[in-house]
């Protein structure tokens, strides 16, 4: 959720009728949709080069991008950073089990569910309204196994069996800021207890100048994980703006190249930081606890502009 790069988006080749229409939900020929949740309130925009696709956002905050013709776009920066993680946390085609703390408009879901099928996905996403609008108005392949659930994430993850996710994905945002309880030594340690043997924990997070809360947490889930790496924009680590970054940890070994090579290709280039580099990046910085943690720092005004 609160994308802060920009789509990377190019007009899709499609047919008419989906052009028109749309493939079993909202058409852009209906124009945005703008209605109150939960969490705020909840705009549906359509996108201007893909006519199937739709933005989600928050009080004006961008939180998804569905394309409803292809659910392997993704066209939000961090969504692809996430979704080479998702790519590469085991071998092509192989069905994972999922749990998607935060859900939005279940753009990752779907996501693994177009690239890995007969995977099983549970999210957790607090909102109901805005999980009811979503599933109305962009609405889910009916063959897919993804169950949401009306609960905070830290709840959710507290009651997941241990050693039964292939790979957790933290994406929780209350508008722009992710809460403090999501943010925590405890919250990761409960995190990596439901991992099975070889699984991965990943998190979108947002942060801006000095990093203060992106250097917490590379220092929070290094006191859980042995391995971990911080995929990112270089003017985002350099200060320069404020903007998402992704973080990764396992008990085993990432695959740091590929994930390098992955992230140097795409169309908003990323450098991947890990080992010295990113224990000399965290240096100083204390991992945040239950008694300790802050929200994630508010956006500086403009910045959805």
């Amino acid at each position: 959720m609160a994308d802060m790069g920009r789509s990377s988006s190019r007009a899709a080749r499609v047919g008419e009728t989906a052009a028109t229409t749309g493939p079993g939900g909202r058409s852009h020929a209906q124009g945005p949709l703008s209605r109150p949740v939960g969490s705020g309130l909840a705009e549906l925009r359509p996108d201007r080069d893909r006519p199937a696709a739709w933005s989600l956002l928050i009080d004006g905050a961008p939180q998804s991008l569905v394309d409803l013709a292809d659910p392997t776009h993704l066209g939000f920066e961090y969504q692809r950073r996430l979704g080479h993680l998702i790519d590469l946390v085991a071998p092509p085609g192989r069905p994972l089990t999922v749990l998607h703390l935060g859900g939005g408009a279940l753009t990752l879901a779907r996501y693994v569910a177009a690239t890995r099928p007969r995977s099983r996905q549970q999210v957790a996403e607090i909102d109901t309204d805005l999980t009811e609008l979503v599933r109305t108005e962009l609405p889910l392949d009916r063959s897919w196994q993804i169950k949401v659930r009306g609960a905070d994430a830290r709840s959710v993850l507290e009651r997941t069996p241990e050693g039964t996710v292939d790979l957790v994905i933290t994406d929780v945002f209350s508008g722009a800021r992710t809460p403090a309880h999501c943010t925590t030594v405890e919250f990761t340690a409960l995190a990596a207890r439901a991992l099975a043997p070889g699984g991965w924990y990943a998190a979108n997070i947002a942060d801006g100048a000095a990093l203060p809360f992106a250097r917490s947490q590379v220092a929070t889930l290094g006191a859980v994980f042995p391995e971990l790496c911080l995929i990112a924009d270089p003017a985002v680590l350099r200060g320069k703006r404020f903007g998402n970054l992704v973080l990764a940890a396992a008990h085993t070994p990432l695959p740091i190249a590929d994930l390098t090579r992955r992230a140097a290709s795409d169309p908003a280039h990323a450098r991947v930081e890990h080992g010295r580099a990113l224990t000399d990046f965290a240096a100083g910085a204390a991992p945040a606890t239950d008694t300790t943690a802050a929200p994630s720092p508010e956006p500086p005004p403009g910045v959805f502009r």
